[in-house]
C-alpha cells in the first residue's frame, strides 16, 4: 500500500491496529486460535490467485474442459494450502518469561517460551516485534537507532525452522528514551507449506520494561567513584567480626574464654576481652544536587554512571534523589544494589 497517499493509508492502518488489539487482550501468555489467527494470500499467493482467475475465464470463454480441469485442480491445491497453513500456526502457546532492563538507546531483551502440543512439528515460524513509529528527533537518536538496527548481535526477528514441544527464544526491542517502556506487539507468521497463503497473529503483552538513563561520565566523579580498591579512603566504618583487632574491654561474665587476653592475666592486669572487627568500607553519597550537569536528564545520567561504578567496586554508598531525605535514601553495595538504583532512576519522574 506504499503507492497510496498517507492520507488514506494512515487512518486505515490505525483502524486495523485497533481492531486487532480489540481481539487480543493484553496478557503475558497467549494461545493462538480462531479468534486471533488471520490468514490471507501472500505476495506470491496473489499471483497464484490471478492465475486461478485467468484459467477460469479462459476455460469458460473457449469452452475448454482441460483448462477448466486445470483451474479446479489449482483451486483444490489452494484449499488444501489454506487449511494446512492455518492449522500449522493455530494452537501454538506463547508465554513471556523475562524482560530485561536496559539503558536508553540499548535494546531490551525479551525471553519467550514457545509450546506446541501437536504431534507434528511446526516449521518456518517467524517471530518479530513490530517497531514503534515514534519519530527520531535528534541526530544522536538516529545514529543509535541505526547502530541497533544494523548490529549483527541484535537480530530483529527469529525464524524457528522446527518446533516440537517447548523452545525458548530471545528477541531484542530497540529503546530510545528513559522511563517505562511498553512492549510493542509480537507478530507471528508463517507461509508453510507452499507459500501461497500467509497466516499470522499478534500477541500483546501486559508486562512493561524499564529503561534507565545512559550513563554519562562527569568531571566531578572523583568524589563519588574511585579508580581502584587501593584508592579507597581510610577510616571507614566497621562491623563486629574476627579479622582485625579493634580494642580491649573488661571481661563480662558469660563471654567466651577464647577471647580473653591471657597475656594480660599472666601479668596481673586482670581479665580483658579482645574485640575484633571487619571493615565495612567508607560510605559514599551520590546526591542529585551535587551533580554538575544543568539539566534533569543529564543529572540522572551522571547518577547512573556513579551507581554503576561504585557497584563494580563494591563500595557502600547512598543514592539521594530530589524527593529523598537523608533517612529515606537507600544504602547498599554491589551490583544488585546498583541495579536497584538504576531501576529507581528509570522510575524517577
Amino acid at each position: 500500500m506504499s503507492f497510496l497517499p498517507k492520507a488514506l493509508t494512515v487512518p486505515a492502518t490505525s483502524a486495523l491496529s485497533r481492531w486487532f488489539a480489540s481481539r487480543a487482550p493484553k496478557s503475558d501468555s497467549a494461545t493462538l486460535n480462531l479468534r486471533n489467527v488471520y490468514i490471507f494470500f501472500s505476495r506470491e499467493g496473489t499471483l497464484y490467485a490471478v492465475l486461478l482467475i485467468i484459467t477460469f475465464i479462459a476455460g469458460i470463454n473457449y469452452g475448454n474442459n482441460l483448462v477448466l480441469g486445470l483451474c479446479f485442480y489449482l483451486v483444490s491445491v489452494w484449499l488444501i494450502s489454506f487449511h494446512v497453513t492455518f492449522a500449522h500456526i493455530s494452537g501454538l502457546k506463547v508465554q513471556l518469561i523475562e524482560v530485561t532492563m536496559a539503558e536508553a538507546g540499548a535494546p531490551v531483551w525479551v525471553t519467550l517460551q514457545l509450546r506446541s502440543a501437536s504431534r507434528q512439528p511446526r516449521r518456518q515460524l517467524l517471530f518479530s516485534f513490530e517497531q514503534a513509529n515514534s519519530k527520531l528527533n535528534s541526530k544522536t537518536d538516529k545514529k543509535a537507532h541505526k547502530k541497533i538496527k544494523h548490529s549483527a548481535d541484535n537480530k530483529q526477528s527469529i525464524l524457528v525452522t522446527r518446533l516440537q514441544g517447548e523452545k525458548i527464544i530471545r528477541l531484542p526491542i530497540p529503546t530510545q528514551n528513559r522511563g517505562q517502556f511498553e512492549l510493542p506487539r509480537l507478530k507471528i507468521k508463517t507461509v508453510y507449506p507452499l507459500g501461497i497463503m500467509r497466516a499470522w497473529s499478534y500477541v500483546y503483552f501486559a508486562r512493561t520494561a524499564w529503561v534507565y538513563p545512559k550513563p554519562e561520565v562527569f568531571d566531578w566523579q572523583s568524589q563519588y567513584a574511585v579508580a581502584s580498591q587501593e584508592d579507597l579512603p581510610t577510616g571507614g566504618q566497621y562491623r563486629q567480626g574476627q579479622d582485625d583487632f579493634e580494642r580491649l574491654d573488661n571481661y563480662v561474665e558469660g563471654e567466651s574464654l577464647a577471647r580473653v587476653s591471657w597475656g594480660h592475666v599472666a601479668r596481673g592486669q586482670g581479665m580483658l576481652t579482645k574485640h575484633f572487627a571487619d571493615p565495612v568500607g567508607h560510605e559514599q553519597t551520590l546526591d542529585y544536587a551535587d551533580m554538575p550537569a544543568a539539566h534533569h536528564e543529564q543529572k540522572l545520567a551522571q547518577l547512573a554512571y556513579g551507581a554503576m561504578k561504585l557497584g563494580e567496586l563494591g563500595v557502600t554508598f547512598h543514592m539521594r534523589l530530589p524527593n529523598d531525605t537523608q533517612s529515606t535514601a537507600p544504602m547498599g553495595e554491589g551490583d544488585s544494589f546498583a541495579q536497584a538504583c538504576l531501576l529507581k532512576l528509570a522510575k524517577t519522574p
